[in-house]
């Protein structure tokens, strides 16, 4: 059991990732590179490269990012980033990429030329297929200019996102963003002009003075572009983040953000968009990506970069982790200060043992719409995922799930953030418990 109550918030963690990073812990004796993934596959990879640069520090931000980095730590870091890389790629020999993602951070923060020695690294180094694999990219309205965007497009680049979080100015500055609507349309009209296949925006409800009314006028105006995705955040106050150094409770808070996502399901269904998550929304007319196969549940992931995380079957791993600005710079600083042979170790991280394995399959499926996949369940372990979670019956209880606890209703797909918690081990509940934010 863990405290995470099903009684309580609705909003108590996003579980983007099983473990959190916060539980993980320095690794000793590290392990090589060579031994992590010996044993794994390596034919459908995903790549993830991580820039932990911004222009700024968004209110509600708890990434590993530092914002105005100077032109010289921005070209030591890919100076380091990439030898990071040589190491990795020897470690694994002949790995493969299904899929990839530049992220942070954000990476369009780079200038073009960086760019394209970002992309150097990912091809040259690394070896992954780009054109060929499909491939996320993450931006802000400030750095979507035509002269980056054209070399995401010449590397082929099929997604970007791009966090606008409110087409309203003053919502915006609210949440700690401060942008002008002229700039993000202006933004968002490079994007279409670049003709990359997908536009997802991310916008945020629960931003204090938003109503019904203006968060209907930032879905109509995100609408109006046609993305391909929208990714709708609930927001959250995180400490030592900006907004979490103000005083921000309050009683009708989860009332609120319900009933704004509530109204977004509503009005995106009725404009053609079918749910992935409870965050994710997709054009019904828009495929899933096409590529090779990758499977979140089972499939790897190599990680770049100083906020990178790192997974394979029984080991998730990363450098340290930071929050506020001066650890942030602190970890930044030893990241490039490290000699390649670093490079060829893990350092920190979360050993999954069999149980915790399962608990991440049924929790990167539970929380998608199409649910668990029982079938592909048993080939992998051997049983139904009821028998290893008999739990999931209280969700059926509830009205939040259906076929035995593996799929979720409506209503459960809303509580997303309160059953992923729910469903987290006792181990990694103290772990994250256990770990100090700094």
């Amino acid at each position: 059991m863990t405290s995470a109550s099903l009684d309580g918030s609705p909003y108590q963690q996003y579980l983007y990732a099983y473990p959190h990073k916060t539980s993980y812990r320095p690794l000793r004796p590290r392990p090589l590179l060579t031994d992590v993934w010996r044993t794994e596959a390596r034919d459908s990879l995903f790549l993830y490269l991580h820039v932990p640069f911004c222009e700024m520090r968004c209110g509600f931000c708890n990434l590993f990012t530092r914002a105005n980095a100077p032109q010289e730590q921005v070209a030591a870091y890919l100076r380091q980033l990439r030898r990071q890389a040589e190491q990795v790629a020897d470690a694994l020999d002949d790995a493969g990429y299904a899929r990839a993602a530049f992220g942070g951070g954000t990476p369009t923060y780079l200038t073009a030329a960086e760019l394209s020695e970002l992309f150097d690294i990912a091809t040259g180094t690394v070896g992954a297929r780009l054109p060929g694999v499909p491939l996320s990219v993450e931006t802000s309205p400030a750095t979507a200019t035509p002269d980056r965007l054209a070399v995401l497009a010449a590397y082929g680049t099929t997604r970007v996102s791009i966090g606008v979080q409110s087409f309203l100015d003053v919502e915006a500055r609210a949440a700690g963003r401060p942008q002008r609507r002229t700039e993000v349309e202006a933004a968002l009209g490079a994007i279409r002009d670049a003709r990359i296949p997908v536009l997802n925006i991310d916008l945020i409800y629960g931003i204090d003075g938003q109503t019904a009314d203006t968060w209907r006028q930032s879905l109509d105006a995100a609408l109006a572009w046609r993305p391909e995705e929208l990714y709708l955040y609930p927001l959250y106050v995180r400490p030592l983040t900006g907004l979490g150094r103000r005083a921000h409770a309050r009683a009708d808070w989860d009332a609120q953000r319900l009933a704004l996502y509530q109204q977004a399901v509503e009005t995106l269904g009725a404009a053609g968009y079918r749910q992935e998550s409870m965050r994710q929304f997709r054009r019904a007319d828009v495929p899933s990506p096409d590529g090779p196969d990758y499977c979140c549940q089972d499939d790897g992931m190599v990680g770049l970069g100083c906020g990178a995380r790192s997974y394979t079957t029984t080991l998730h791993y990363s450098f340290d982790y930071a929050v506020g600005v001066s650890q942030v710079r602190a970890v930044l600083d030893d990241y490039l200060a490290r000699p390649a042979d670093d490079f060829r170790y893990a350092e920190f991280g979360f050993h999954l043992d069999g149980a915790e394995q399962r608990r991440r399959w049924l929790l990167k499926s539970l929380l998608r719409v199409e649910g668990v996949d029982t079938d592909a369940y048993r080939a992998r372990f051997g049983r139904p995922p009821t028998d290893d979670f008999p739990q999931l019956g209280r969700l059926v209880e509830r009205g939040w799930a259906t076929d035995g606890g593996v799929r979720l209703t409506p209503e459960g797909l809303a509580h997303s953030d309160a059953i992923g918690p729910w469903l987290t081990s006792a181990e990694v509940h103290d772990a994250m418990t256990g770990y100090v934010l700094r």
